[in-house]
């Protein structure tokens, strides 16, 4: 893999988002530059060949493609309305198929989300159980990456404890130790290893954001970043209750996962 492959590579798994449904996302202008555009109109139009792309093979556009506007500053106090579009894995697979071909990026964007794509149609195989192991060990490599960017905003080794719970405060509206007690979670045992697939979604949703917002925004100071982890933990729960979802506190319990894990490596030992 050459370095350009790499490094794109590594910029889409940067700007990469994950839905509280567990889906993936990316925003059209992160994915602008990254695809070797300077300018919007002219991304614009690859955006609208892969949506034709997409109706071709009698797919709803829509469903990938969701357009949107956010207000942004221009100077002086005044804002304007910039737009974007919200880009499902699928559709970002088509807008690289229909991108330039001479640009490098495109060729590497193509070839990554080739990848992305057969990915997913693995993890749907699998059974549940192997779902649920999976998604807590990317939740894990998530949270690691949560304490790279929490310890470079500046929160100390010891005050981590501090910076999770309030993530926990935020989508939960209740402590780390709370929650344990509501679930019946042994005090010696992790949460998020007695969390079945729709809770381990949302919490892959609130550290993935709290970790890029912390990073985009580059947030510095130890409280203002517990602040921000607590409040994209409520933004979360808003987004939960709005789609009339089940409260994260009110799910209840899976036997601990490494069990699974277990039970999972003895059927491979023996197959």
């Amino acid at each position: 893999m050459d370095a350009e492959t790499t490094q794109v590579n590594g910029q889409l798994d940067k700007t990469r988002n994950v839905h509280g449904n567990g889906n993936e996302y990316w925003m059209a202008r992160d994915l602008q530059p990254i695809l070797g555009y300077t300018e919007w109109r002219n991304f614009k139009e690859v955006i609208d060949r892969a949506k034709s792309s997409c109706e071709s093979i009698d797919v709803d556009p829509t469903i990938h493609f969701v357009e949107t506007n956010k207000m942004v500053a221009i100077g002086s106090g005044a804002e304007r309305a910039r737009e974007d579009c919200y880009l499902s894995r699928y559709a970002c697979y088509l807008v690289a198929m229909n991108g330039e071909p001479t640009k490098r990026q495109i060729a590497a964007a193509q070839a990554y989300f080739a990848v992305q794509t057969r990915r997913q149609e693995k993890f749907d195989e699998l059974t549940e159980a192997q779902k649920r192991i999976e998604l807590r060990d990317r939740v894990k490599d998530h949270n690691k990456q949560l304490n790279s960017s929490a310890r470079a905003a500046g929160v100390l080794s010891e005050k981590f404890g501090i910076f999770h719970d309030a993530g926990y405060r935020g989508l939960y509206e209740m402590s780390l130790a709370e929650i344990k007690a509501k679930k019946n979670v042994p005090e010696n045992e992790t949460l998020l290893d007695h969390a079945g697939r729709v809770e381990l979604a949302a919490n892959d949703f609130r550290i993935t954001q709290t970790e890029q917002k912390l990073r985009n925004e580059n947030i510095k100071g130890q409280e203002h970043a517990i602040r921000t982890h607590q409040v994209v933990g409520q933004e979360v729960r808003d987004v939960i209750k709005k789609i009339g979802g089940t409260m994260p506190e009110n799910l209840p319990p899976e036997p601990n996962i490494k069990k699974l894990k277990s039970s999972s490596k003895k059927k491979n030992l023996k197959e």
